[in-house]
């Protein structure tokens, strides 16, 4: 048994000035396919699948951190995860839920912003499902 938790990188999370323009690009130029468009954190996200990998769009301009607002870390127990950063001296923010999602920002090594994060499998939609990882193992 290993002590290291399981978490895994999950998606970069892009801002987006113009989010129908953003689809595009990634789809025509990526063959990027959008697996969810809706409402979360007060704003319209698209998930897309790139070839395997994952991207977040955000219905929002850049702000001071570019178009690459934060990378999101899907844990298995966000509470242990979120001790762990504060034992190792981070500064995590207050946990936040929409829906059957939980997640708390903390900035790490040179400001990097993640979005440290576990969605609730029995009550996320099956639409996301596989984009989740969900009902596997």
């Amino acid at each position: 048994m290993s002590d290291r938790p399981d978490a895994r990188l999950h998606h970069a999370h892009l801002m987006a000035s113009d989010l129908d323009a953003t689809i595009a690009f990634w789809a025509d130029c990526f063959g990027a396919e959008v697996v969810a468009d809706e409402q979360m954190a007060g704003s319209r996200n698209v998930f897309l699948d790139v070839g395997g990998g994952r991207l977040n769009l955000y219905d929002q301009a850049p702000n001071h951190r570019g178009p690459v607002n934060h990378l999101g870390v899907h844990v298995a127990d966000l509470d242990a995860t979120i001790e762990r950063l504060r034992a190792a001296g981070w500064a995590p923010r207050p946990t936040k839920t929409d829906g059957p999602l939980s997640y708390a920002m903390v900035e790490g090594p040179d400001g990097l912003l993640l979005e440290v994060f576990h969605f609730a499998e029995e009550t996320t939609g099956e639409h996301l499902r596989d984009y989740f990882d969900l009902g596997r193992g």
